[in-house]
């Protein structure tokens, strides 16, 4: 366990290193319960530290007006993807959700919509069930999907075809809700953006206007505070206002190549 850590390290990031060593401690835990290894050979493997270090968070957040340029690519488009890709991309914006979930949703989710807010029932990770509100933007989105697609029994949002036509009953796999987000944004000539990065943007931006972390985690479907804190990327653009404060009196000089 130990020689396996050490290699690890020399090539591997710390989070990717401790998942690795979290699996081999969990399949040590099922040996010695099924009596094939002894207690003290199992206690040896469990204390073998975990490496510590951190890295930068991966993605990064989705700002307003670059949201916006993406939703109006969708509305340029006339044809049912426009509609379906702008419902896409205000669910997984405005109610935080993971593209697998997304792919996940029939028109039995939809639980409630009292003409300003749409309630949804969804399954996320580890079959935990949450309730998903979608208010303003996220509600029209969807109600003008719906008003394309209809209220027949099957997937919420229908895979796609050549020329932006639909094949009804037909749902969307987890992989198509990623190339719709990429190919929008390529349209909208926005940087890479990842369904993850919308969720991540969905975090930050309940933070930023006040909600708390244990309300948030728990519209994310997050299981503890923690992982919600890694989505949170104010942290850096907070840093990056900050350091407007320090002024620097440097004055830039010709320093183009000179011969000899």
């Amino acid at each position: 366990m130990q020689a396996i850590r050490t290699t690890l390290s020399e090539r591997l990031k710390p989070g990717t290193v401790n998942t690795t060593l979290c699996a081999l401690r969990c399949v040590a835990q099922e040996a010695w319960r099924l009596g094939q290894i002894d207690a003290e050979t199992y206690a040896r493997i469990k204390d073998v530290p975990a490496v510590t270090g951190s890295t930068l968070p991966a993605g990064r957040a989705v700002g307003s007006g670059e949201m916006g340029t993406i939703l109006a690519a969708c509305a340029q488009d006339p044809s049912p993807a426009g509609v379906r890709d702008g419902a896409i991309i205000a669910l997984a914006y405005g109610g935080g959700l993971r593209r697998a979930e997304l792919a996940g949703l029939t028109l039995d989710s939809i639980l409630t919509d009292d003409g300003e807010s749409i309630t949804l029932k969804l399954v996320g990770k580890r079959h935990k069930e949450r309730l998903v509100y979608l208010d303003n933007g996220g509600a029209a989105a969807l109600r003008d999907w719906l008003a394309v697609r209809g209220r027949a029994d099957g997937p919420l949002l229908y895979r796609g075809i050549k020329g932006g036509q639909l094949v009804s009953g037909a749902g969307m796999t987890p992989q198509a809700i990623r190339h719709v987000l990429h190919r929008r944004a390529q349209q909208a000539k926005v940087d890479h953006v990842t369904p993850h990065d919308l969720r991540r943007s969905f975090v930050s931006d309940l933070l930023e206007g006040g909600v708390d972390i244990a309300t948030v985690a728990q519209m994310a479907g997050h299981a503890n505070v923690q992982t919600t804190a890694r989505y949170d990327r104010r942290p850096e653009a907070a840093k990056k206002r900050a350091a407007r404060v320090i002024h620097v009196p440097y004055t830039r000089r010709d320093v183009s190549e000179r011969q000899g």
